[in-house]
């Protein structure tokens, strides 16, 4: 099976770099990727401090939505709730179309700045939030809204002629993070991005027990400060040793290229993107508050969080390393499935060992979407593109991620339980992995027709 798929692999690069390189210069044939050195892991620790403070904060909603549930919103409903972390999940994806375009061409350092001191900022501000609509426009849009200012330079994407920055939060940051990556590694990229991923499955374990540990003895809104000062710190790191590698290039279609949905593989992909997201998030948000009502003690449920965080790092990056040597389609179509047991299997979980098992297990199962999914995008056109490539699949994943949980809000308010809601996560999480078949299948009949 390994020697099938390595001569899968040699086919897909022989045919990837052929059509590269009748269209460009920055072909993978032409592009000499370091894969290692001093530099180049530089750029993964600092990869890895950007997802440890942006993405990791976010993987760490679950633990607040339990705290605002039962002590600062008890007014608000679960699905209410729900929409401040599906808009952050959301505000991580979506202006990485933005500040992926702008890391094609050529304008990093100052996009990276901004993000940082909009996402500092934006954490400082939660703290002195009392109200629903107060935590909504701090947690939820604050680390992005300010992006909106940014349609009024619009032009200036399409014609090359950038002189300044907007500030679009997380966004700003995670996006062009991952594409840098891609500038320095090629054989070993999955373990690359695999690492970057541990950082926000590190950020995921560290913040919730801070969070937790930290707000009885000083307090939400100190709570919040010092969550601030960590993410300053982290960021700082990333600050000083990210680097884009390869030289700007601005490729014709804009902000938004329509042109790329004609690849059906690409589409597909955004699709698959989508209908993961629709579900991928529901038992990280929910665990912490269904555990309290299955009687576990709220000073130990919030670690449910943390040890799902945990164990998805250790995932992370066992799939990263699977991805380089069987191809990341591979990895992803069972780790789906088993994911979509551990959603299915969660409500029946009512115990306190029980529900450490469903918690583990699901971070585990989870990791190769994080890992994993966005390698098959490198591979999809040009390096000089692929800030651009990726902002764009991240809208789709950013709207999965944006209404996933609150639906799932919704379905729990509805029914007065987990049951349906496991059945609305699971189900999708299914069709993903007979997606991800499909596609692998597909690509197999081509390549050898």
């Amino acid at each position: 099976m390994e020697q099938f798929l390595e001569k899968v692999d040699e086919k897909t690069t022989v045919n990837q770099t052929s059509s590269a390189s009748a269209s460009s210069s920055q072909s993978v044939s032409s592009i000499d990727y370091p894969d290692g050195g001093l530099r180049a892991w530089l750029i993964v620790v600092g990869s890895m401090c950007c997802t440890f403070s942006t993405f990791g904060f976010v993987n760490a909603w679950g633990v607040f939505q339990s705290y605002y549930e039962t002590s600062l919103l008890q007014d608000s409903s679960p699905s209410n709730l729900a929409w401040i972390g599906s808009i952050q999940y959301a505000l991580v994806f979506g202006p990485a179309l933005f500040s992926g375009r702008l890391l094609d061409l050529g304008y990093f350092r100052g996009l990276f700045t901004a993000g940082t001191v909009l996402v500092v900022a934006a954490t400082f501000l939660v703290a002195q939030c009392k109200e629903y609509w107060e935590f909504l426009l701090c947690q939820g849009f604050a680390i992005g809204v300010s992006g909106l200012a940014h349609f009024i330079h619009i032009k200036h994407l399409f014609t090359i002629h950038v002189t300044r920055v907007n500030k679009l939060g997380c966004g700003l940051c995670f996006g062009p993070t991952l594409g840098i990556v891609g500038h320095w590694f090629l054989k070993r990229r999955g373990l690359a991005l695999g690492l970057t991923a541990v950082g926000s499955s590190i950020g995921g374990t560290i913040y919730p027990i801070a969070s937790r540990q930290l707000i009885p003895i000083v307090g939400f809104p100190w709570t919040m400060r010092i969550m601030a000062f960590i993410n300053l710190a982290a960021l700082g790191v990333s600050n000083l040793t990210l680097a884009p590698r390869l030289p700007p290039k601005d490729l014709p279609g804009g902000l938004l290229n329509v042109r790329v949905f004609k690849s059906a593989a690409f589409t597909i992909w955004c699709i698959l993107g989508f209908v993961c997201f629709l579900g991928i998030y529901t038992v990280l948000t929910f665990i912490d508050v269904t555990a309290v009502k299955s009687g576990v003690s709220p000073d130990f449920s919030f670690y449910l969080v943390s040890m799902a965080n945990a164990s998805s790092g250790i995932g992370r990056l066992m799939t990263g390393v699977l991805a380089d040597r069987v191809g990341a389609i591979t990895v992803m179509a069972p780790m789906s499935l088993a994911c979509a047991v551990m959603t299915f299997a969660w409500p029946y979980a009512q115990s306190k060992e029980s529900l450490i098992a469903i918690a583990i297990l699901y971070g585990f199962a989870s990791s190769a979407f994080v890992s994993s999914f966005n390698i098959p995008v490198y591979a999809m056109g040009e390096m000089g593109d692929i800030g651009r490539r990726l902002g764009t699949v991240f809208i789709f994943t950013g709207i999965g991620a944006l209404i996933g949980p609150p639906i799932s809000g919704a379905i729990n308010r509805a029914t007065g339980g987990v049951q349906a809601v496991s059945y609305y996560a699971g189900t999708h999480l299914v069709s993903c992995s007979f997606l991800f078949t499909f596609f692998f299948a597909c690509a197999l009949l081509f390549l050898y027709s």
